[in-house]
């Protein structure tokens, strides 16, 4: 879920399918146009153009920066997409209200090297609707130069004394849910006082935060703007390969376990090209590749063996049992995410 958009690349891209579609630069017209939505900076940067000049089919790629944005999105009937890279919850969510096709898995032979542990989780237990593509964890990335104590708990994230130095997630998920955690309910609580006590939590916490935060943490993160933020797992790895004064961890009481995973929308105009990306993004050369780029943990067994052992020891990466034991998968809430809706409203309109 999660990841950090390089606005320029992006734009380069976008520019670069624009080239295509109108036929520029040699392109054909008569080429089947794959639709693609993504999480930003989820991809390898060279791995679009390999799909296109393997299958001979463009791509039009673009991106969301929540869940819930290309939920709307889809739901209002907008992109018209073929292959889209949501997380575990949106996925089940999708599944329940038909958006998207059950998977032809003899059409993606390289599901074999999908790791089992990856397989029939709670949100596709059939593996029928998904395919696996990456997943992490969330915790707290801290500067060790500012923070002298033990990082073990989300409490820390309450300490007045780093006034304007904390950055939280802008994702009302991930910034309930890690409050959720520290007063020890679940993250996919529905009761109804459990999240009034976690939302008392937050507006306590707003006068001490530096800002609510997306795209921009990584770099604020590596330039010292902060002394600590919770951020995804793959963006902590970046960020440490940026910062060697930076740390993660996840703290004691729980976080959140993601999976984001490839499906197909029920509109989409080209099911079997779709197939097509999918079973490529699976193929071990491909799956390295984007595990290296964008730095999250991958699911098929073959890459991970690849993978440079350093970032292998790394519990930031490729955390123990025992560190993500109190760590839930976070479930479509149903009607209940109106009251998140509400809560979040009301703590970043303050």
């Amino acid at each position: 879920m999660k990841k950090i958009i390089s606005r320029v690349l992006m734009m380069a891209a976008t520019l670069s399918v624009s080239f295509a579609l109108t036929g520029c630069g040699g392109a054909s017209n008569d080429k089947i146009t794959l639709k693609v939505f993504n999480w930003g900076d989820y991809i390898g940067e060279e791995v679009i153009q390999k799909f296109e000049d393997k299958y001979n089919i463009n791509v039009q790629y673009s991106i969301f920066t929540t869940n819930e944005d290309m939920y709307v999105k889809m739901k209002a009937g907008g992109g018209d997409y073929d292959v889209v890279i949501p997380s575990d919850y949106m996925i089940k969510k999708m599944i329940n209200e038909g958006m998207v096709k059950k998977i032809d898995l003899n059409n993606i032979p390289n599901y074999k090297y999908i790791d089992d542990k990856f397989k029939n989780l709670s949100f596709d237990p059939n593996n029928e609707y998904s395919v696996p593509y990456m997943w992490g964890t969330v915790g707290i990335i801290y500067n060790k130069t500012m923070v002298k104590e033990p990082v073990d708990s989300w409490n820390i994230l309450w300490d007045k004394k780093y006034d304007k130095q904390i950055f939280m997630l802008d994702s009302l998920r991930d910034s309930i849910g890690v409050t959720l955690k520290k007063l020890g309910y679940s993250l996919n609580t529905k009761n109804k006082d459990e999240l009034e006590r976690a939302k008392n939590e937050l507006i306590k916490q707003k006068d001490i935060v530096q800002a609510y935060v997306g795209d921009e943490v990584k770099d604020k993160m590596i330039m010292d703007e902060g002394a600590m933020a919770v951020v995804w797992s793959g963006d902590a790895v970046y960020m440490k390969s940026q910062n060697k004064d930076l740390e993660y961890v996840i703290p004691k009481e729980g976080s959140n376990l993601w999976f984001d995973s490839m499906v197909i929308p029920s509109n989409a105009k080209h099911q079997k090209e779709a197939e097509d990306f999918i079973n490529f993004m699976c193929e071990t050369e491909i799956a390295l590749e984007n595990t290296n780029y964008i730095g999250y943990s991958t699911p098929q067994t073959e890459a991970k063996k690849k993978v440079a052992p350093a970032l292998l020891k790394d519990i930031t990466a490729y955390p123990t049992d025992e560190q993500i034991k109190n760590c839930e998968v976070f479930i479509d809430l149903d009607a209940s995410i109106k009251d998140y809706d509400k809560i979040w409203t009301e703590i970043t309109s303050r």
